[in-house]
């Protein structure tokens, strides 16, 4: 069993929800699924095993300062692969 990440709302309206994540090393979310579409904005660089559905992974290294976004329905368990702590900020877009 990994220890979780640590999840610190910062904004919750009508229209749009922040929440900073934050990891120590083996940390991870636990499974979920995105009810909206949302942007992620990394502030360090974050070495990521995503868990996907059916049994599948993949690792992933993104530096700090980058963002990207995803579309509503993904479903995965974000684990820090790395040996550093690692922190991102999700923006849900409602």
């Amino acid at each position: 069993m990994r220890p979780a990440c640590t999840a610190t709302q910062v904004i919750d309206d009508a229209r749009v929800r922040v929440t900073r994540f934050d990891f120590a090393p083996g940390a991870e979310t636990g499974w979920h699924r995105h009810g909206f579409d949302y942007v992620i904005t990394t502030l360090t660089d974050c070495e990521m095993l995503l868990e996907e559905p059916g049994g599948g992974s993949r690792q992933v290294t993104i530096p700090a300062g980058t963002a990207y976004r995803r579309t509503e329905g993904v479903e995965h368990n974000v684990v820090n692969a790395g040996t550093a702590p690692m922190s991102f900020v999700e923006v849900e877009l409602k």
